[in-house]
C-alpha cells in the first residue's frame, strides 16, 4: 500500500508540473513525467516487465483503440453541449499539438507517453487500487488542468481502458490502444479541426 500511495504521489505531482508550468515546453515535461511513471511501473511491477506486444495485441489494440474513438466521436457532441465551456477547452486541448512538429509529437506519443500511462496506471495501479479507485485516480490527475472537459475525456478513457484490463485484455494490448488512439484522435482525425 506504501509502494501505491508513492506511486499516485508522484504521478499527481508531475501532472501538476506538467500542466502548470510554460506551455510551450509541455511535450517536455510531458515526455519527462511518462519516462518517470513507466521506469516507476517497471520498477515496481513484475507484470509490466513482463508486457508483450506480438500480432495479438496489435490487434486487440488497434479493434480497441477504434471503439473509444467511436466513443468520443459521439461524445464530443454531448460534450459542448452538457458543457458549459466545452468546445473552448477541447480547442485548447488540440491547440497543444501545435506546439512541436507533428512527427515529434506522434513519437512522444508512441514511444513514452501512451505506454507509460498503460503501464503504470493500468498494469500498476489497478491491479493494487482495484478499477473503480484506479479510473477515479487517473481522472483525478487531471483536476490540476482545470479543464473539465479533459478530466471528463480521461475519466472515460480510463474506464473503458480499466473495464478492457478487468476483463482480461493483456496489458500489451492495451498500450497498443492508448497510442493508437492518442496518435489518431489528437494527430489524425480529431473530433474537431484544431484552431492554432
Amino acid at each position: 500500500m506504501k509502494l501505491l500511495a508513492l506511486g499516485v504521489a508522484a504521478a499527481y505531482t508531475a501532472f501538476g508540473l506538467t500542466f502548470r508550468g510554460p506551455r510551450e515546453r509541455f511535450w517536455d515535461r510531458m515526455t519527462i513525467t511518462g519516462a518517470v511513471l513507466g521506469a516507476f511501473a517497471f520498477a515496481a511491477d513484475r507484470r509490466a516487465r513482463r508486457t508483450r506486444i506480438g500480432p495479438a495485441e496489435v490487434g486487440l489494440g488497434l479493434a480497441s483503440a477504434a471503439g473509444l474513438y467511436g466513443l468520443f466521436r459521439l461524445g464530443d457532441t454531448t460534450a459542448r453541449q452538457v458543457m458549459p465551456r466545452g468546445g473552448e477547452e477541447i480547442g485548447s486541448i488540440y491547440a497543444l499539438r501545435a506546439l512541436r512538429p507533428r512527427g515529434e509529437v506522434a513519437a512522444r506519443l508512441a514511444l513514452a507517453i501512451g505506454p507509460a500511462e498503460e503501464l503504470f496506471w493500468r498494469g500498476f495501479v489497478q491491479p493494487r487500487a482495484g478499477y473503480i479507485a484506479s479510473t477515479a485516480l487517473y481522472g483525478g490527475a487531471h483536476v490540476v488542468t482545470e479543464n473539465w472537459t479533459l478530466v471528463a475525456a480521461a475519466t472515460v478513457a480510463g474506464a473503458y481502458w480499466g473495464l478492457l484490463r478487468a476483463l482480461g485484455l493483456p496489458l500489451g494490448a492495451l498500450v497498443v490502444s492508448h497510442v493508437a488512439w492518442d496518435i489518431w484522435i489528437f494527430l489524425i482525425a480529431p473530433t474537431e479541426k484544431a484552431v492554432v
